[in-house]
């Protein structure tokens, strides 16, 4: 935590934080033009965000693209603000979405990142994503599929209603890569967003990074961003204590709104 506070406590640091909250996935050069500052000094910056895990990268080709990485952010709303005043701060919290989400509405749908660090092996994060009686402890519903490329997969009600969320297995390399669509919506004119797991060992820990793809929409991002760290807080608990947290149902439901 003591990184992500040096971080933070950077101006310019901080602008790069809100550019790529403006307009996520952008490439160095595009950073330098925004901040108006030399590719040396602006990489300088770069790295020390990257260290404390408030910005991944994620190379393209010959790219390489820049994320805001919401999860240290996160861990500090969770530690030192939710059980303080947490209703008067939601409500101003949700009055400054509104005005985002309408000032929003009229650009680029970003892509979202989500990067955490597991004490665990690759085996067992795939495990965990895979297999339906684990998915339905840390993400309330178990996801079926055979996980082979082609293959459907589900996110099943638990009530036996139908699935929450559905779509294909477009990639399937255990225990590093999966990728999938990711459909949530019965409108058939929108095409499926897409959602890739990578795996990726860490010294003696676990990097997983979740990238969805291909938004319709504000109000889909706006779930999926307070969906995803809150399964993903979820599966990190139960991989390394055995037990998901008492995470508030709001947040568990927003994963596939």
């Amino acid at each position: 935590m003591e990184l992500v506070f040096k971080a933070l406590a950077d101006e310019t640091r901080r602008t790069v934080l809100d550019r790529l909250r403006a307009r996520n996935g952008q490439t160095l050069r595009e950073l330098c033009d925004e901040l108006g500052m030399a590719r040396q000094s602006a990489t300088q910056h770069i790295d020390i965000l990257v260290r404390a895990n408030l910005v991944t990268v994620v190379r393209r080709g010959r790219e390489r693209l820049h994320y805001l990485n919401p999860a240290p952010i996160h861990d500090i709303e969770e530690r030192w603000i939710s059980g303080f005043d947490q209703p008067r701060l939601r409500a101003l919290g949700a009055i400054r979405r509104q005005a985002e989400e309408e000032h929003a509405m009229t650009t680029t749908v970003p892509t979202y990142v989500y990067v955490t660090y597991i004490h665990a092996t690759a085996e067992q994060v795939w495990r965990a994503l895979t297999d339906a009686d684990l998915s339905a402890r840390y993400w309330g519903h178990p996801a079926v599929s055979d996980w082979e490329p082609g293959s459907p997969w589900e996110l099943q009600r638990p009530d036996g209603s139908g699935n929450a969320v559905a779509g294909k297995v477009l990639e399937s390399s255990p225990p590093t890569r999966l990728v999938m669509t990711f459909e949530d919506s019965p409108d058939e004119d929108r095409e499926p967003s897409t959602v890739t797991f990578l795996v990726e060992p860490h010294e003696s820990i676990v990097r997983l990074t979740v990238t969805h793809e291909r938004l319709a929409n504000v109000d889909q991002y706006q779930g999926i961003s307070a969906g995803w760290p809150a399964v993903l807080a979820n599966l990190k608990s139960l991989l390394e204590t055995g037990d998901v947290l008492p995470t508030a149902p709001w947040a568990m439901g927003r994963a596939h709104a």
